[in-house]
């Protein structure tokens, strides 16, 4: 049985709790928020919009989620019946807890993962909860879940054991370190054609299809090329030119996190739904218009 949380740990504390290392295990759910590793005694998100979500909870809560062990396609919060799991109403992305999650994908924060007895058999405990490690928000998007309601998506990737190191928020700035520690961490990634990168990005002369912005620096030129379908699980967008834009960084982050999406016409939009210009194609460059519907389903815009 894990011992009680230290007191010297502050309340949204990211990272692993000192002296409950993964594996540490509880009877009950109300055992596991006294040690502080997941507060909440019901829900399944810790965390604010404002400060992030330091841990889940995954125990067969929700109809959609899916346990692949060192990966979770976690479910948000909200719109489920409880006895059942089945989804009885749309999610809000503004749900405090569904917001967390996006503020812990763009901050980078850690999330300690519980996982009860009730989830998936092959990566569960047989009883009880279990601490299994620290996972970090890949990316998050909306689809229509199995009862036919938007749900919103987020996917969680196990974090080695170079990445896991705790983060505590300061209400000052920190010092900060001048002697950085480096450290070699190994990752899996789906490999990008550089050929068809590089030939978008010559195509539109190193400029962002959005805004137009070159971005000339000493040596080179910063431009970046964006699937507008995910290459990743569960997307499984293709790695070809009608999948992709010659974008900024600015505008790549944005269409990757759903604040600006592209009609069939080609009209960029924000989040709210206000047009904001106008994608540039060059006569040689055909997009897919089911990977623009694809991008544009996965924001719950039209």
């Amino acid at each position: 049985m894990a011992a009680a949380r230290l007191e010297s740990v502050p309340d949204r504390f990211f990272g692993e709790l000192p002296g409950l290392p993964e594996a540490s295990a509880w009877v009950s759910r109300q055992e596991a928020a006294q040690a502080g590793v997941h507060r909440p005694t019901v829900g399944g998100i810790s965390g604010t919009r404002l400060e992030g979500a330091d841990s889940i909870c995954v125990n067969g809560g929700y109809e959609d989620d899916q346990d692949f062990g060192d990966e979770i396609i976690y479910t948000g919060a909200g719109g489920n019946d409880p006895n059942t799991g089945k989804q009885v109403a749309d999610q809000d992305l503004d749900q405090p807890g569904n917001a967390s999650l996006v503020t812990s994908e763009l901050e980078g924060l850690p999330i300690r993962v519980l996982r009860g007895s009730r989830g998936d058999p092959m990566y569960s405990p047989t009883s009880g909860f279990r601490y299994d490690g620290l996972y970090r928000v890949a990316e998050h998007w909306s689809e229509i879940g199995k009862s036919g309601y938007r749900i919103w998506r987020y996917r969680l990737v196990r974090l080695s054991e170079q990445e896991a190191a705790p983060y505590v928020p300061e209400p000052n700035l920190p010092p900060g370190t001048k002697a950085p520690k480096r450290t070699r961490g190994v990752a899996t990634r789906v490999v990008r054609t550089t050929a068809v990168a590089e030939s978008i990005k010559r195509l539109y002369e190193y400029s962002c299809q959005v805004c137009g912005a070159h971005l000339e620096v000493p040596g080179g030129t910063i431009a970046e090329v964006a699937h507008v379908r995910g290459l990743g699980r569960p997307h499984n967008g293709p790695d070809v030119p009608e999948n992709v834009l010659c974008l900024c960084p600015n505008h790549h982050a944005l269409l990757d996190a759903g604040g600006i999406y592209v009609n069939d016409d080609f009209a960029v939009h924000n989040h709210t739904g206000a047009q904001i210009g106008a994608l540039t194609r060059h006569p040689s460059h055909q997009i897919d218009l089911e990977h623009l519907r694809y991008h544009r389903a996965l924001w719950g815009q039209p």
